[in-house]
């Protein structure tokens, strides 16, 4: 091969696609700087086209060196058989394998390898292989096995390879089998932070979430849709994006409901700590202010949290049992995270160096002599980020019990960030999986013409392989727990993601191919396991074939009315919204409807900056006048409205009628952004921005007891009732 032909089979062999369409219809080639970063950033040198053809040939020879593949996904339907490849033997040869199922149960069986004609073969190193294949025992059961295979030649075993086999259904848990009567249901979305209660401490936290569902279930809802709730940085809590986080396995311990711990009753110290003069002066600053203060939060709860767990590791009772047990079942995963959080507590606060990427180099390295000697030397505090992680898990656990005990079919609906942030506890221990040199983000747009870098860090595609998906798989599970349903951010991802190579004075971005049909698969098994629906955020650019695919595996897509339109723009009946989706009006990420309907998101685009040229602003502000009258006209033809009803005012009939409007849809579950429930005009985020908006820290302005109190809500919740009766 050509110098440039073995860069680009080196790339399309990891996964790199040579082109994508930009939202113009513009075809943008992939050119060899890109491949070259990318390609690298997954472990294979290419940085000559030496090294890349020695890549190239070392990736093809991995293949058939090997027996088999680490891991092998089988669906439903699917032929029952896998390959394997063995070097050519000149004595007769035969393989015996042992296929132990996750129950228990184990076959075995033994062939002639005469029996079993090659299907492929290649030569390396003089050495020539063929590949060949094994039928597996018929009514296999779902689930995670281990199938061993040795090639026995001249008396011994001359080759043998594992792997892990995964036996999944072809779709997920639906609606219809969770939600009576149809399976449809409605909802309510919120960013945990921004709810305000007379206890919490100047932060949303579990016990509210469980407040609020008790709430919203008086009313109908059946759903609660929360925030990625992922573990963040506890050392720094200024690092407050939750779709930034440092671990999605995880939780995020700034959400534990402090006051309302049971072993506040057994520590007089932290009472008294409390009921000072100076911590209730601050804990009044923190709850009044309309934003949330994380650094100022974090002030109040660590002190407190560090005296109870010394007092818990006291007294011993019944739920420091709990803990010891909830640290058993999470294992070395939990141990890992809490070695994380200090490690970066140490550096952090010491030496200000926040990225593990920045700590000296024996610390780099989670399995090292360095980082075994401070895990001893350092056991108690580790134990205390073990603790929180329990607390918070608890927490939780009970907020999601208190929502399936008021009645609420599907209870809590989590939302899984697309990626971990790059200097976060899942990117220092998993650094074979999780790429460092390379981020996520998208390619260019109108509003960024050199395309957006999101600062996360890509799981690789080839180390989901080598790794069986074993993170990939936790991740799902961990976030499954305590919910009936999980919202997959950027749900594309599981087909591409956008990379983009750190390296300075880069040449763009590309796609990066991931193995979709195995993904797909685990989630419909993990979402039978843990009775937990998936929702896909399929907003953006969708690949061709990529909704029915969805469909077909029973994840749900996620509509929103400003995107929902035909070819003249208008907006599309109810009646054309598709029936396995979530409906809604907004996200976190888009303009709230009051703010949508005033244009207040592009004024402040405009004052950001972003409608600079000549014109911009007014036509862009005419654009949404116009957007309003066609939204009208298409609820009268649906006679969710008036004829006379003019677009001067959102009046609460109004934006009831607009979300009855959705509510005539066959979507299977509308979700009410509770933003809209009180009128906010602001989003909770401005993409793009990072300090120029309070991003990700507005407080709603009335507590969860005064939720049901709202005109808006009122509205809103008529308006569903009334289209769920004429149902």
């Amino acid at each position: 091969m050509t110098d440039g032909a073995d860069l680009d089979r080196l790339a399309e062999l990891v996964g790199i696609e040579p082109f994508y369409h930009d939202i113009w219809g513009n075809r943008r080639e992939i050119g060899p700087a890109t491949k070259r970063d990318l390609v690298q950033a997954m472990g294979f040198p290419a940085g000559t086209p030496e090294e890349a053809a020695d890549s190239l040939y070392r990736l093809r020879e991995r293949a058939w060196r090997r027996m088999l593949t680490p891991v092998l996904v089988l669906g439903d339907g699917d032929s029952p058989e896998i390959d394997f490849t063995v070097p050519t033997q000149t004595d007769p040869a035969g393989i015996t394998w042992t296929l132990s199922e996750e129950e228990g149960d184990v076959h075995w069986g033994e062939q002639p390898l005469a029996e079993l004609p090659p299907t492929g073969e290649a030569v390396f190193d003089d050495v020539r292989y063929t590949r060949h294949k094994l039928a597996l025992p018929a009514g296999l059961s779902h689930g995670y096995h281990r199938l061993a295979i040795q090639l026995n030649a001249g008396g011994a075993v001359v080759h043998e390879g594992a792997a892990t086999l995964i036996l999944a259904p072809n779709s997920c848990l639906t609606p219809d089998e969770m939600v009576e009567g149809g399976g449809q249901t409605w909802g309510v979305g919120v960013q945990l932070y921004a709810l305000r209660s007379p206890g919490n401490w100047g932060i949303g936290d579990y016990t509210d979430a469980g407040a609020l569902a008790e709430q919203a279930a008086k009313l109908g809802a059946g759903v609660v849709g929360l925030n990625p709730l992922h573990a963040m940085f506890p050392a720094d809590p200024n690092h407050n994006s939750p779709y930034s986080p440092g671990n999605r396995g995880f939780l995020n311990t700034l959400y534990i409901d402090v006051g309302g711990l049971p072993e506040l009753e057994h520590c007089a110290e932290a009472r008294t700590l409390i009921a000072g003069e100076d911590f209730q002066q601050r804990l009044r600053a923190v709850r009044e202010s309309s934003l949330v203060n994380y650094p100022a939060v974090s002030d109040l709860k660590m002190p407190v949290l560090e005296l109870l767990f010394q007092s818990a590791r006291t007294v011993q009772g019944q739920r420091w049992d709990g803990f010891l047990l909830f640290q058993r079942e999470m294992d070395d995963a939990l141990v890992r995270q809490a070695t994380f959080d200090a490690l970066h507590e140490h550096f952090f606060k010491g030496q200000g160096k926040w990225m593990w990427q920045e700590w000296p180099e024996a610390f780099r390295d989670p399995e090292g002599e360095a980082v075994a000697r401070f895990r001893e030397d350092n056991a108690e505090r580790i134990e205390f980020f073990q603790w929180l992680q329990w607390l918070a898990d608890d927490q939780l656990g009970t907020a999601a019990h208190r929502a399936r005990t008021a009645g609420m079919p599907i209870g809590f609906y989590r939302d899984l960030a697309v990626a971990n942030h790059p200097g976060g506890a899942a990117a220092w221990y998993a650094q074979s999986l999780i790429v460092q040199g390379a981020n996520v983000g998208s390619p260019p747009d109108m509003f960024s013409p050199d395309g957006q870098n999101w600062g996360l860090a890509p799981l690789s595609p080839i180390g989901l392989i080598e790794t069986a998906y074993e993170s990939f798989i936790q991740g799902l599970r961990a976030n499954m727990r305590h919910a009936g349903a999980i919202r997959i951010d950027h749900v594309m991802a599981l087909q591409h993601l956008f990379w983009i190579p750190s390296r300075p004075g880069h040449e763009g971005g590309a796609y990066v191919t991931y193995p979709m049909r195995d993904m797909v698969r685990i989630i419909a098994l993990e979402s039978r396991r843990n009775r937990c629906l998936v929702i896909g955020e399929d907003l953006g650019t969708v690949p061709e074939g990529f909704r029915p695919a969805m469909q077909e595996a029973g994840i749900l897509s996620y509509r929103v009315l400003y995107f929902e339109r035909g070819k003249d723009k208008g907006f599309i009946a109810p009646e054309h919204y598709p029936r396995d989706a979530l409906v809604s009006v907004t996200t976190h990420d888009l303009p709230t409807l009051k703010g949508w309907w005033s244009g207040h998101d592009i004024r402040v685009r405009a004052e950001l900056g972003q409608y600079a040229a000549p014109g911009a602003l007014d036509a862009e502000l005419a654009e949404r006048w116009t957007d309003r009258e066609r939204l009208l006209s298409s609820m009268r033809w649906a006679r969710v409205v008036p004829q006379e009803t003019g677009s001067e005012h959102l009046t609460p009939e109004l934006v009831g009628a607009i979300h009855g409007y959705l509510a005539k849809s066959p979507g299977r579950i509308l979700m009410v952004q509770v933003e809209d429930i009180v009128g906010e005009i602001d989003q909770p985020n401005l993409p793009g921005t990072v300090h120029q908006h309070p991003n990700w820290q507005r407080k709603l302005p009335v507590t969860i007891g005064e939720l049901s109190d709202a005109p808006l809500g009122r509205s809103i919740v008529e308006a569903i009732r009334r289209q769920q009766q004429r149902a």
